[in-house]
């Protein structure tokens, strides 16, 4: 176990990249004919010199907090470096956000300028400054002129100023964790912490260098896609902009990325969809898909016991010719490893990408951990678990808040990665730090005799039944939600004699069945129909039969036309269900099931 290396602070550690990689591409941008562009290191280092020259000369300085909201793009990282080579603190905001959750974040930390991606924001922010004191500018990234960057790195390319390299124990970025609440949580994170993960990182992937290049899916604002960020340019890698959701497969294939970091969701749904499109295609090309899985998993089961079959290696040679090179090629052909986090990837899921040849490694991180915690990686892996500890990192699982008996207990962390505490909530910083200076993640978990990590729930989200079985219902959510017709789902029963779900159909699924039967394609006609209602609850029904306790499995059902999402307040801007939300929103509906 290592001790934390020099540089500890992320100014100096970004310039000792550019002094090693300066002429390497870093950054890559779609343009209006859909070719990707890519500026180097010295690019970007000229454009962090000239932004913090006129940061300086609009009066940004040491302490200073400097916001953003705005997607993953070139000028995100641009402003992020020239503010903490002034010794400022960065706070980045979600593009897609509720605007009364950018106004709390700016007045909480005090943000004196803030940067906002285009004319629509500013539009929704230029009120704040009236009300908020500290924020004395708004600058806008896109176009030209007065207030906006590219007048600001004007004036900066005439008046430089050199960088500073703050210590390792000042707060470099503020990021605010909606959860599943209403009030934001700031995690101040420091030089130290951040650095410290950056090394663990590419000590975890030691063999990654500079020839690697991911997409970048996952959003700045958040740690996780922060640290991609920070580990590829520690390395000397390259970064492509995914242009949108809507374009991934397309952005794959033009970055052709050999590392892809995401959430288990977005494999989730590529199952799904691959299962969905050949049960309606069916034929030869089923046949041969299925085959190629089961070939795949018999070689795995031979190898378990040091055996091999002919006839399994030539059958799955054979799919993976036809079939598997194909899903190879959608994520550009040159994917050596995915890494994920956020939930736990499903397990017959990830056995089928490793067996198809695309490895995917589970790993475990939370903000306040800055965020990495533990990792699987290409040579040192379990499937099941989230990995081993990373560098400098120390865990404990404390058995003495789960019922008594419990094989688990919550998953407490020490190590370099823990945050300061939350910004402005000095009782919520004592609730989850202990006096020994580790931090409660409210996450359960078991480790294995070689130290590996399994997650086995969240203790906020567990609940008991009115017989005192307890129930997790985000696993039970996660299995619903894998099948083709499913697109959300939300299990509750706290204190209840039993399970219900809330369900929002896949709409594509309930136009296929309506146009088999001539029915109108109208969603919330169709879940009021007895047939439809039924054909939905029997398929989770049988999904879930065998793998969960009759207790578990949900005995009515909800169906809504109305999808979670941001806007209507039910998720975070990560994706996250906001449960206490969701109830209170239904609650007559979820009291008539058990009336």
């Amino acid at each position: 176990m290592s001790m934390l290396n020099k540089p500890d602070n992320l100014v100096e550690s970004f310039e000792n990249s550019v002094s090693r990689f300066s002429s390497r591409p870093l950054f890559g941008t779609k343009d209006k004919q859909g070719v990707y562009q890519w500026i180097t290191y010295a690019d970007l280092a000229k454009r962090v010199d000239h932004l913090r020259g006129g940061l300086a000369k609009a009066g940004i300085g040491k302490g200073d907090v400097v916001g953003i909201i705005a997607n993953n793009r070139v000028e995100w990282a641009v402003s992020h470096f020239a503010t903490l080579g002034l010794g400022g603190c960065f706070v980045p905001m979600y593009e897609v956000e509720l605007p009364h959750f950018w106004e709390y974040i700016i007045r909480d930390s005090g943000v004196k300028l803030l940067f906002v991606a285009n004319p629509k924001i500013l539009e929704q922010v230029k009120a704040f400054a009236s009300r908020i004191p500290a924020l004395q500018q708004i600058i806008r990234i896109d176009g030209a002129g007065k207030d906006t960057m590219a007048d600001m790195e004007t004036v900066g390319e005439q008046n430089p100023v050199p960088s500073v390299h703050p210590p390792a124990e000042d707060v470099a970025v503020i990021i605010y964790t909606s959860g599943t609440t209403d009030d934001p949580r700031g995690v101040l994170l420091t030089h130290a912490n951040l650095t410290s993960n950056t090394q663990a990182l590419v000590q975890s992937y030691h063999e990654m260098n500079e020839n690697d290049r991911t997409l970048s899916l996952l959003p700045w604002a958040h740690t996780y896609g922060q640290m991609e960020m920070r580990g590829l340019i520690n390395m000397g890698g390259s970064i492509g902009f995914m242009e949108s959701t809507a374009t991934l497969l397309g952005d794959l294939g033009k970055v052709r990325p050999t590392y892809f970091l995401a959430v288990p969701r977005v494999f989730n749904r590529i199952y799904s969809t691959l299962w969905s499109k050949l049960n309606e295609k069916g034929g030869p090309a089923k046949a041969l898909f299925v085959m190629g899985v089961e070939a795949g998993k018999e070689k795995r089961r031979l190898a378990a016991e040091g055996k091999f079959s002919i006839m399994a290696n030539l059958k799955f040679a054979l799919a993976d010719k036809i079939v598997f090179r194909r899903i190879r090629e959608l994520f550009g052909g040159r994917l050596k490893g995915v890494i994920t986090a956020s939930a736990m990837m499903n397990l017959e899921i990830s056995l089928f990408f490793f067996d198809i040849g695309i490895p995917v490694y589970d790993c475990y991180g939370m903000t306040e951990m800055s965020p990495g915690i533990a990792m699987n990686t290409p040579t040192d892996h379990r499937l099941g678990s989230v990995g081993r500890a990373i560098d400098n990192v120390r865990l404990i699982i404390d058995r003495s808040v789960v019922e008594e008996g419990a094989a688990d207990g919550e998953i407490v962390v020490y190590g370099p990665n823990v945050m300061k505490g939350y910004h402005n909530k000095p009782e919520l910083t004592k609730e989850v730090m202990t006096p020994d200076g580790g931090v409660r993640t409210g996450d359960r978990g078991r480790l294995d005799e070689d130290g590996y990590l399994y997650i086995t729930g969240r203790l906020k989200e567990q609940y008991k039944l009115e017989n005192g079985k307890f129930v997790f219902p985000a696993a039970l959510e996660e299995d619903i939600s894998l099948l083709p017709s499913i697109k959300q789902a939300v299990v509750y029963g706290e204190n209840r004699p039993f399970n219900i779900c809330m369900v929002v159909p896949d709409m594509s699924a309930l136009e296929r069945y309506a146009e088999k039967h001539n029915l109108p394609v109208d969603m919330d006609t169709l879940l009021q129909r007895n047939d439809i209602r039924q054909l939905f609850a029997s398929e989770i029904t049988h999904a879930l039969e065998g793998k969960y306790g009759g207790y578990e499995i949900p005995k009515r059902f909800i169906f809504l036309s109305e999808p979670f999402t941001l806007q209507n307040g039910t998720l975070t801007p990560t994706l996250k269900l906001k449960r206490r939300v969701v109830f209170q929103k239904y609650r007559e509906r979820i009291d008539a099931m058990y009336r």
